[in-house]
């Protein structure tokens, strides 16, 4: 039987969910069936994250970013391999257990002959995004989920794994997949510039705001100005596929000799030229190369030398040609921005800086935590010491032991050839920074207590203790009192932990809010070159009256996107800032989902009165009040520009209804 199509829906998912049913009932499987619970023992999984470690490396920091973006929806980040087993996952606390009863966890496959029709088994045997949403499952245990999927592809075109967004069927989004497809665009790039970090790279686009930005086209030459590779952007714009570009000279491409270009590179790094591509479009790109090709090579240094200055592969996507820095060092006066209980924070934790007591930082996520802990490590007496940071959620219950511990070689099967030190040795003589101890396991949370109490550890398939000197900072956005009284949690580490402890305080929560806003858009200014100073008076009026329930980190990630947006402008106003953000704050404060023409519909029986703050609870004290129905006009009339005033065309852009847009112009007077 064949799923039933939900209302409205494009003929073509109707198709991909049909054929994708189809194909699970080939597989032999039956709806009713309830899915197998068998996820890989852990020495296997260890193994297949070994074996995607490329990956799995430059994946984990996008999926954090992604799970910023969606946090407090009920839903959860996931990524796989190949064949759909999930390697690594990321999700809110209250829908993680939900998520187990259907084998949403790692170590588990995905792929449609285990699990039928669903967004990542579609996705990779489709080989494009996919969203599969409730009844649109092959089993009825799965309805419950509604998912976002996108393959991600090597640098050479073909597909590694794939990104996913799953979450209860109430908080589906039209825009998620959005979000998703852009995920995995960004962790392609990553893998890109990290392969060919010695190859001459080509950014381009036909609008020159573009370059340097994710929606960029990438292309890679050899020394000799062979055709290498190219990222999704630049097939799209060469308007041919990788099979028919491979080994092809750069003057073919872009109708200029490769020499000129990258002695040009060489002369004005960062300048842009404009190229001809052979379909005739021109296109603003520029080139960069970490080595020299022979032919313009003046007395470069030999590679001894270049490792010894430290020359590695960047891994970055602003174009930066030489290797990626340490992570700079975070101080206590970069911290104060003006906040009174952020300044007695930082007083508290500063006494301790020389004295031997473990400091246990607390505040939801996103407040600012691992910034703190970096700053208590930099002014204190370790500082010239490593700084290891573990992310306690971000690793299944499988692996957290042995990246933790580390492991002798052999210790298991899988284990990688001379073993693993493990991040507690790596930070022997400095910092370890244990963020969301909440989520550690009780197993682990033992071990850990053993290597706190005797000042050594023992590796996995290890006999010998090795002494190890390290100051524990520990950050959790949970209660530990009440994961103690529920046995969750061991109340002896608790008390190991708890020497200093401190709490951060919410974004909304915050008087310092300008100052932030400020210094964030300072550090981009360095990275995105055009990015405003400033934000309109409008635009700091809106978000002193948000939620922000990702905190300092979905405020960052906001003004990246915007800035990104208003490059050249003289400040980043409403219209810059990403839709999906204003639909989210456009929302009821008790149900994040809730369309956005619901929103505008309460602005208009209001006819424009100031509205109660959206997202104002009794955590986070009232802001200045925002008229909802001022930055709705904006957004609306904004994207009605943009389309010669064509209302279906805004409408579906909007995700709004027609009649609610034409309300809109008749209570702007607009006929």
């Amino acid at each position: 039987m064949n799923p039933r199509p939900a209302i409205g829906q494009p003929a073509a998912q109707i198709e991909v969910i049909a054929q994708a049913h189809a194909r699970s009932r080939e597989f032999g499987l039956h709806a009713h069936e309830a899915p197998d619970f068998h996820p890989l023992p852990q020495n296997q999984l260890l193994d297949l994250v070994e074996r995607s470690q490329s990956l799995y490396s430059h994946a984990l920091p996008v999926m954090e970013t992604l799970h910023a973006q969606i946090v407090d929806t009920q839903s959860m980040v996931l990524l796989t391999d190949s064949n759909g087993v999930i390697l690594h996952s990321l999700g809110d606390s209250d829908f993680v257990e939900k998520a187990r009863r259907v084998a949403l966890c790692a170590g588990v496959s995905w792929a449609e002959a285990d699990r039928g029709t669903n967004a990542i088994g579609t996705a990779l045997a489709d080989g494009r995004p996919t969203v599969v949403h409730g009844g649109e499952h092959f089993l009825h245990a799965n309805r419950i989920l509604t998912c976002s999927c996108a393959p991600i592809a090597d640098p050479y075109g073909n597909t590694i794994g794939a990104l996913d967004v799953s979450g209860n069927t109430r908080g589906f989004h039209k825009h998620t997949l959005a979000l998703v497809r852009m995920s995995a665009q960004i962790i392609e790039n990553h893998l890109f510039v990290n392969q060919f970090a010695d190859a001459v790279r080509v950014r381009f686009h036909a609008r020159a705001e573009f370059v340097g930005t994710l929606f960029e086209g990438l292309a890679a030459f050899a020394a000799d100005g062979r055709f290498l590779s190219a990222n999704r952007s630049a097939l799209f714009q060469f308007g041919r596929p990788l099979a028919v570009l491979n080994g092809q000279p750069f003057d073919a491409l872009f109708s200029v000799p490769f020499a000129a270009l990258v002695q040009q590179a060489e002369r004005a790094p960062g300048e842009c030229v404009t190229l001809t591509l052979p379909s005739g479009v021109r296109v603003v790109g520029r080139a960069e190369c970490r080595v020299r090709p022979a032919f313009v090579e003046t007395g470069s240094r030999s590679q001894a030398q270049q490792k010894a200055t430290g020359h590695a592969p960047d891994g970055l996507t602003t174009g930066t040609a030489v290797a990626a820095p340490a992570q700079p060092a975070v101080t206590f006066a970069d911290l104060d921005t003006g906040d009174a209980k952020v300044a007695d924070v930082l007083r508290r934790v500063e006494k301790i800086g020389g004295r031997d007591i473990p400091l246990l930082v607390l505040g939801k996520t996103g407040t600012g935590k691992e910034w703190l802990a970096r700053a208590f490590h930099h002014e204190s007496p370790r500082r010239a010491a490593p700084f290891v940071a573990v992310n306690c959620a971000s690793l299944p219950d499988t692996l957290i032991e042995a990246e933790l511990f580390g492991y002798e070689d052999g210790a298991f099967t899988g284990a990688r050839k001379r073993g693993n030190v493990g991040k507690i040795l790596q930070a022997n003589g400095g910092t370890l920074f244990l963020d969301e101890i909440g989520d550690m396991p009780l197993a682990q949370q033992v071990r850990l207590m053993r290597v706190l109490q005797e000042r050594s550890v023992v590796p996995l398939g290890g006999a010998r203790a090795i002494p190890v000197d390290v100051r524990i900072v520990c950050a959790t956005h949970r209660d530990l009192r009440e994961m103690i009284d529920a046995g969750t949690f061991r109340e002896d580490l608790y008390y190991r932990i708890n020497g200093l402890a401190v709490t951060l305080p919410a974004l909304c929560e915050r008087t310092d809010f300008a100052v932030l806003v400020d210094r964030m858009l300072a550090g981009q200014r360095r990275e995105e070159f055009g990015t405003p100073s400033h934000v309109s008076p409008e635009v700091l009026e809106l978000f002193t009256g948000c939620r922000w329930p990702g905190n300092l980190r979905q405020l960052s990630n906001v003004l990246r996107t915007a800035g990104i947006m208003a490059e050249g402008a003289d400040a980043i106003h409403v219209e810059h800032l990403p839709e999906d953000f204003l639909a989210e704050h456009a929302a009821s404060r008790r149900q994040t989902g809730r369309k956005a023409d619901e929103a505008i519909s309460v602005g208009a029986e209001t006819n424009g009165a100031p509205l109660t703050p959206i997202g104002s609870s009794a955590r986070c004290p009232p802001r200045p009040l925002v008229r909802m129905t001022e930055w709705q006009a904006a957004l609306i009339e904004q994207t009605l520009a943009r389309h010669g005033g064509n209302i279906s065309a805004a409408s579906r852009e909007l995700g709004l209804a027609r009649n609610t847009v034409y309300r809109y112009l008749r209570l702007r007077g607009v006929h």
